[in-house]
């Protein structure tokens, strides 16, 4: 026994086929018998939520059913599990899925064998730390990844060290309280920003509200690169 409990789900996708998902059963699971979780800086009252299919990642994926993604590379920061990554990559997106927590790529491996899909590119990608083994991308994405007082400024510094000089950033918020102080951050990495309401509701019928943030940086040098780091 892993020590958790799972579920199957099966998920729709906007204008794309639906997407078989093991998830965690509920919030309550918990289980980090060599403190790899611990390790990466993860408590117990956040370990199952890697493993949760929060509304904002389902919003994340339908956009990227139709986002032109030709000859773009892209990171899913924070991915969970990874249902945007997964929709890029069938559609033969080059993409790689990214989170600290140290069961995200075993629950990606096993849905991607549920959905009958190639293996996908993963790398670790701890905000707030070095992550050596992960490069640059022309397009960053992430969906409700805004939930920690210091996520705004550990996310941006995240995004400047991984993002080309020339990039778009893509973030589905629920209108955290945490909005503000990221768009600030972001602005000091030269990242200009449009906001879109977000309206429409769940598959199920569900109410969501939320923005689209769409950041742009188009002047092709980054300020750590002008600043020699």
């Amino acid at each position: 026994m892993p020590g958790y409990q799972v579920r199957l789900q099966r998920v729709s996708v906007l204008g794309g086929e639906s997407l078989n998902v093991r998830s965690l059963l509920d919030k309550q699971q918990f289980s980090d018998p060599d403190g790899a979780a611990e390790a990466a800086g993860i408590s117990a009252a956040t370990w199952p939520l890697f493993g949760q299919l929060w509304p904002s990642s389902e919003k994340l994926a339908d956009l990227m059913q139709t986002w032109a993604i030709d000859g773009l590379t892209v990171l899913e920061i924070g991915c969970g599990l990874a249902l945007a990554s997964m929709v890029v990559h069938r559609r033969f997106g080059d993409v790689t899925a990214s989170d600290c927590h140290p069961l995200t790529e075993s629950f990606l491996e096993a849905n991607l064998l549920l959905n009958d899909l190639p293996a996908l590119k993963y790398q670790v990608g701890n905000w707030g730390r070095e992550n050596t083994a992960l490069g640059r991308f022309d397009l960053i994405i992430g969906g409700d990844v805004l939930y920690e007082r210091g996520h705004p400024e550990d996310l941006a510094g995240f995004i400047a060290e991984h993002a080309n000089a020339k990039a778009e950033v893509i973030i589905i918020d629920p209108n955290r309280g945490h909005r503000s102080a990221f768009n600030k951050h972001m602005a000091n990495n030269g990242f200009a920003l449009t906001e879109t309401v977000i309206t429409a509701p769940m598959r199920d019928g569900s109410a969501y509200r939320g923005k689209q943030l769409h950041y742009r940086r188009d002047d092709g040098v980054s300020p750590s690169q002008a600043r020699g780091h």
